[in-house]
């Protein structure tokens, strides 16, 4: 399954949340341990980049965080990163540098890595977004099954089992994901893919691809 793993969906040297990943073959495996390594992490941040706002919250001091805005930790909050009016992060949660979480925007669980955006009424929960990967307004991630079973990968015809309640989606560098989309549990969308508004994406979508519609993926073509 190398199409899911790590090395093909990230450069992990585009987040704070790097060490999270080391020796670890799949990005879902990280997802229990980001709390505690967010605790980890934060007591080590440099004091002239970082101040601690409350308990288990780092924030960068050239961070932007709209005074509406509520933020719960463990967190932290990178370099450049806005924050703006009426953002909920619940908890959980790295936001990179220069990242945006928007208007009414939710985070629980996540890694966001650097100049991530997620700028209007976006859900993202138990999820990873890669660098520059961007998040259309109203787009969600999905994170529990509706039989509350445990999630599995559908990766070109297998499944991979995660072994988790809760996972929502693993969206690769450089994803572009359309208004109106709906990522459901266990998605994965591999690096430079573009997702059309108004999708519903389940299981893996390959690397440098446009998803028109379930069973419509066409793999883009270089520009002349």
């Amino acid at each position: 399954m190398q199409q899911i793993t790590i090395d093909a969906l990230f450069d992990v040297t585009n987040t704070v949340a790097a060490d999270i990943f080391s020796g670890i073959t799949y990005p879902y495996e990280v997802l229990p341990k980001i709390g505690s390594f967010i605790r980890e992490l934060g007591s080590s941040l440099s004091e002239e980049i970082f101040e601690q706002r409350g308990e288990d919250i780092w924030i960068a001091k050239s961070a932007t965080v709209a005074p509406t805005a509520n933020i719960n930790g463990p967190v932290i909050i990178d370099e450049g990163a806005e924050i703006r009016h009426c953002a909920f992060i619940r908890g959980n949660a790295i936001v990179g540098k220069n990242a945006v979480v928007g208007n009414s925007t939710e985070l629980k669980n996540v890694i966001l890595f650097d100049n991530v955006q997620v700028p209007h009424y976006n859900y993202v929960g138990d999820s990873i977004l890669g660098y520059k990967s961007h998040m259309g307004a109203g787009s969600i991630t999905s994170n529990v099954k509706s039989d509350k079973t445990l999630v599995e990968i559908n990766v070109e015809g297998q499944r991979v089992k995660t072994n988790l309640k809760k996972m929502g989606a693993i969206l690769g560098d450089n994803v572009e994901v359309g208004c109106g989309s709906i990522l459901n549990p266990g998605s994965v969308i591999g690096p430079d893919t573009n997702i059309y508004p108004l999708s519903m994406v389940r299981g893996y979508v390959p690397a440098r691809s446009i998803y028109k519609k379930q069973g419509e993926v066409a793999e883009k073509r270089d520009k002349h």
